[in-house]
Parts: structure tokens; C-alpha cells; sequence
């Protein structure tokens, strides 16, 4: 009998890294695949011993062929910070639009069930809180945001489309603010950056008045919450996330507290757009999935500041997306 085998996009991401590490201790093998325009091979080169991985150089918005069965695909393609979707706007269209719609084909054709990744921006900035899964939005389609939004909830839509047209067997996972080993530095997300600027004894920035919330959830959690939903029977979306809400001015003083940091919050103008409370509803985690988070706060972060701490000074101040092609 045959092992199961599953396609990971975005595999030498922070997330798509750690779903092939828990594929491959289920028992899978897997295919993973990334472009390496915000992944990094650093992330999954302790897999490439293994006979149970192989690794596709290649970006889905292009057409995708893998040799073989497949029983399962995860598509977390995608740029998924503010600095990255600001530098690569069409690229992240792309790949929420042509590269969902290459995946959904590939799950077509192979009969293989698919997992996309959404995220709690199709919420935008929420007139609803905490966010359930029936709240359709506040999205600004045409500000600096919206290529990433839009791109994500065209995704959802497409897969459902692909579900009830082609009967193809779909899940959608909203994914909030994950935090854990092997995220990027400087990405413009809160955590790392909060991190990044204690070691490198500078202020914190914190935008606004730092009232806006946000929710952290450890990655280990998250990608439990994802596996449970992958092979579950529910085809809506389903929220995974933290809960724990807390505002980003008191979330800066617990890094400094942590990171025994003698730096200030500096604060400046909120971007546009920005959401001023994120808190996932995980009602239906909880009832359909038997799903909630487990590691708390404190542990998280003292797990991430400790990965952080062995990174190289060059990668402290590793500028993020050094060089993009403008061929996208």
C-alpha cells in the first residue's frame, strides 16, 4: 500500500516550512514547492535527506505539473506580510488568483483534496468582534491593502466555485497573526519587528497610539488547527487562531520585558487601512474541530526570542526582499 501524498506550496515559508515537518512525522510524503520569493530554503534544508521530500523550484502562478499521485494539497503561496505585498502588489494577486486556480485544476485532476489558506484580512478593518466566520467584511478594495484582501477572498471564492461546480473536496483556513521560529525579521509584522529591534538595541515602533489589537496564536497550534481541518468534512471557512487579544502598545512591553531591553516605544502614524482590532471567533474550531490553542503567550514568545537570539547579525539586519524582479 502506497504512502499518502500531499503538495505543500509555499513550503520554505514560515508556515508552509512547518506543515512539511509535521506531514513528514505523519507519515506522508511530501512535495514541496515555492519560489523563494519571500521563502527561504534555510527553512526546510533539514528535509532534504529525507527520501519522504522532494522540492519543486517554481512559482504556481504559472502552470503546475507534478508526476504522480497526490492525495492532498495545501496552497500557502502566497506573500503574507505588509512589506512584501506593498513591494510585490501584482505578484500577490497572482498567486492568490492564477496560482489558487492552478491548484484547484491540479486538485481536479489528480482527485485530491485541497487546503487553502485565507487569512483574517478578508475581515479588512472589522465592524464586527470579535470575527466570526459569517461576518463578510470592511475591505477597502482599491487602498494599499487591498491587493492582498481582494487576492485572498478572490481565493475563496474561487474554491468554493471549484467545490460546488467540480465537486472538487475543498477547506478554507482563516488564518490570524502566527508568530513562531523561522518568521522573517523585518517583514513589517508586529512581532518580529518588536523583536528584531530589541536585539538590535533599537526603539519599538509601534503605529498610532497603539490601542489597535491584535491576537497571537504559536505556530505549533495553528498547523494542529489546519491538519484537523484538512481531514475533517467541513468545506466553509473556519477561523484558527488566538483568541488572547491584547493591544499592540502593552504587546511592545511585553517584548521589552522579555528581551530585558532598555529601548523605548517609539510611535508613529498609522498606515492606512490598518485594522484597528483583529480577534478570531473559533466557535467552530472548537465544535467541529476539537480545536483550541494550547501554548500560551509567554511560552510562545520565549520559544521565538530564543530562535531569534541564535540568528547572525547579517540576518538581524537582512533588509527584507533585498531584490524583486519587476517582471511580475
Amino acid at each position: 500500500m502506497r504512502k499518502k501524498r500531499v503538495l505543500i506550496t509555499g513550503a520554505a515559508g514560515f508556515l508552509g516550512s512547518h506543515l512539511c515537518d509535521r506531514f513528514i512525522r505523519e507519515g506522508f510524503d511530501v512535495v514541496g514547492m515555492d519560489n523563494l520569493i519571500t521563502g527561504d530554503l534555510k527553512n526546510i534544508e533539514h528535509l532534504f535527506k529525507l527520501k519522504e521530500f522532494e522540492f519543486y523550484h517554481h512559482d504556481v502562478s504559472k502552470f503546475i505539473h507534478v508526476p504522480g499521485d497526490l492525495d492532498y494539497i495545501l496552497h500557502f503561496a502566497s506573500p503574507a506580510s505588509p512589506i512584501d505585498y506593498l513591494k510585490i502588489p501584482i505578484q500577490t494577486l497572482k498567486v492568490g488568483s492564477l496560482g489558487t486556480h492552478n491548484c484547484l485544476g491540479l486538485a481536479l485532476a489528480k482527485k485530491a483534496r485541497i487546503l487553502v489558506a485565507s487569512t483574517s484580512e478578508v475581515y479588512g478593518d472589522p465592524l464586527v468582534h470579535p470575527q466570526t466566520e459569517e461576518y463578510w467584511g470592511n475591505v477597502n478594495p482599491v487602498g494599499p491593502r487591498g491587493v492582498y484582501d481582494e487576492a485572498k477572498r478572490f481565493q475563496e471564492a474561487m474554491t468554493m466555485a471549484y467545490h460546488n461546480f467540480h465537486q472538487v473536496e475543498t477547506r478554507i483556513v482563516r488564518i490570524f497573526n502566527t508568530y513562531g521560529p523561522r518568521m522573517r525579521l523585518n517583514d513589517g509584522r508586529a512581532l518580529p519587528a518588536f523583536i528584531g529591534q530589541a536585539l538590535r538595541g533599537e526603539d519599538l515602533t509601534v503605529f498610532g497610539d497603539g490601542s489597535q489589537t491584535r491576537s497571537f496564536c504559536y505556530v505549533d497550534d495553528l498547523v494542529e488547527g489546519i491538519y484537523r481541518l484538512l481531514m475533517s468534512d467541513y468545506v466553509y471557512p473556519v477561523n484558527i487562531g488566538n483568541p488572547d487579544e491584547i493591544s499592540l502598545k502593552d504587546f511592545a512591553d511585553e517584548i521589552l520585558k522579555i528581551t530585558g531591553s532598555n529601548q523605548k516605544i517609539a510611535y508613529k502614524p498609522l498606515p492606512v487601512d490598518d485594522p484597528k482590532q483583529r480577534k478570531p471567533d473559533i466557535t467552530k474550531a472548537k465544535e467541529i474541530l476539537g480545536w483550541e490553542p494550547k501554548v500560551n503567550r509567554a511560552e510562545g514568545l520565549k520559544i521565538t526570542y530564543d530562535y531569534f537570539k541564535g540568528l547572525t547579525p547579517e540576518e538581524l539586519n537582512k533588509e527584507p526582499l533585498e531584490f524583486i524582479s519587476r517582471k511580475y
